[in-house]
């Protein structure tokens, strides 16, 4: 069940929701809601490929917002990019290198996937080193939890999405 896992302290599951709008709409909801500004950057860490993609639909989810919006790979902040709305496409990871001036950071669950070189103290780092920041948690499956990454990181939110069952159709060969 999304949100199993936090402590009932200190984070509550408010709601369940279904598909991609599911995913959506609380992010935007929160990053809204949150104080932060036109102009202000939100910052996304995740891996090259799996993540990427998510990445790009979150940030369009929040275009309309008027953030500056880049990508990280894993953790490489000298890798930073923006992410930028090409006319027809939609938003998409740039070559342009960004300078870090985070007021959100969003954590990708692929982060927490098995043979990935990140650690959830890595990431508490990240975040420590940014000081007073928003933290979001996006992840598939429970991710976050199936790592045991919920007792260590600091998240403000976390959105959990399960992609379940997985259909396939094929024509007869």
């Amino acid at each position: 069940m999304p949100g199993a896992g936090h402590s009932p302290d200190t984070m509550t599951q408010t709601e369940t929701l279904r598909g991609v709008p599911g995913i959506l709409r609380p992010f935007k909801d929160y990053l809204q809601s949150s104080g932060l500004k036109e102009g202000d950057q939100i910052v996304y860490y995740g891996c090259v490929g799996t993540c990427t993609p998510f990445v790009e639909l979150l940030a369009v989810a929040v275009r309309g917002l008027k953030f500056e919006q880049v990508f990280v790979p894993l953790l490489d902040e000298s890798k930073a990019k923006v992410i930028h709305n090409f006319d027809d496409v939609g938003m998409q990871v740039s070559a342009k290198a960004a300078v870090l001036r985070p007021k959100a950071l969003i954590i990708m669950g692929g982060l927490a996937m098995p043979n990935v070189p990140v650690t959830k103290e890595q990431v508490q780092a990240i975040i420590h080193t940014h000081g007073d920041v928003k933290v979001v948690g996006v992840c598939f499956m429970n991710m976050f939890e199936k790592a045991g990454w919920l007792p260590v990181v600091k998240f403000d939110m976390t959105i959990d999405a399960t992609i379940d069952p997985v259909c396939v159709v094929k024509k007869s060969i």
